[in-house]
C-alpha cells in the first residue's frame, strides 16, 4: 500500500509542477525515476517513451502508466496514471473557471508567452537527452534522418514511422550481425 501511495504522490508531484505537455515532462520523469529512485534504467525509460509515443494518449501519462505497472502491476499502472492526471484536472478546472475573466489582461497574455518559451527549452532539453541515448551509430543516424525527413516533408502517420523504424532497426541489426559473421568465417578460413 505504501508503494502505491508513493507512486501516486510522485506522479502527482510531477503532474503538478511541470507545464508544457508530455515532452516537457520527460526530463523530470527521467530525473525522478532513473536518477533519484532507480525504478528503471535509462534504456527502459527510452523504451517507455517510444511505446508511449505510438500508443493513444499523452506520452508522459503513458510513461507513468508503464512505470507504475512495472512497479506494482496493473494496480500500480492505474495509480500512477491517476496521480499524474489528478493535479492537471484540478488546475484545468480552476483555470477554466477563472481564465475567461482574465484572458484579456496583458499580464496574463505575457505570462503565457513566457511559459511557451520555457516549454520550448524543456522540449529541446528532452530531445538532447533522447538524442544522446538513441542516435549512437551510423545505423541509428540513418534511421533518424529518414524519420526526420518523412515526418517533416510528408503526412506520414507517427505510428507508421515508429513501426517502420522498429523494422529498420531489426533489419539493420541482422545485416550487421551477418556481416560480422561473414568476416569471422573468412578470417578463420585463412588460418
Amino acid at each position: 500500500m505504501k508503494e502505491l501511495l508513493n507512486l501516486f504522490l510522485l506522479f502527482a508531484k510531477i503532474g503538478a509542477t511541470t507545464f508544457g505537455g508530455g515532452y516537457a515532462m520527460l526530463p523530470i520523469i527521467e530525473r525522478e525515476i532513473v536518477d533519484k529512485r532507480h525504478w528503471a534504467t535509462i534504456e527502459e525509460l527510452m523504451d517507455y517513451y517510444a511505446i508511449g509515443q505510438c500508443t493513444p494518449g499523452i506520452i508522459a501519462i503513458n510513461t507513468a502508466t508503464f512505470i507504475g505497472e512495472k512497479r506494482r502491476g496493473i494496480t500500480g499502472g492505474i495509480i500512477a496514471t491517476l496521480g499524474f492526471v489528478t493535479p492537471a484536472l484540478i488546475v484545468i478546472t480552476v483555470i477554466a473557471a477563472v481564465l475567461q475573466n482574465f484572458a484579456e489582461y496583458a499580464a496574463v497574455q505575457n505570462a503565457f508567452a513566457g511559459i511557451r518559451v520555457c516549454v520550448c527549452i524543456l522540449i529541446l532539453n528532452a530531445i538532447g537527452r533522447l538524442w544522446k541515448k538513441s542516435v549512437v551509430d551510423k545505423k541509428t543516424l540513418v534511421i533518424f534522418l529518414a524519420v526526420f525527413v518523412l515526418s517533416v516533408f510528408t503526412n506520414a502517420s507517427p505510428v507508421i514511422l515508429v513501426i517502420a523504424s522498429a523494422a529498420a532497426g531489426i533489419i539493420l541489426r541482422q545485416l550487421s550481425a551477418r556481416g560480422r559473421k561473414g568476416v569471422e568465417e573468412r578470417s578463420e578460413d585463412r588460418k
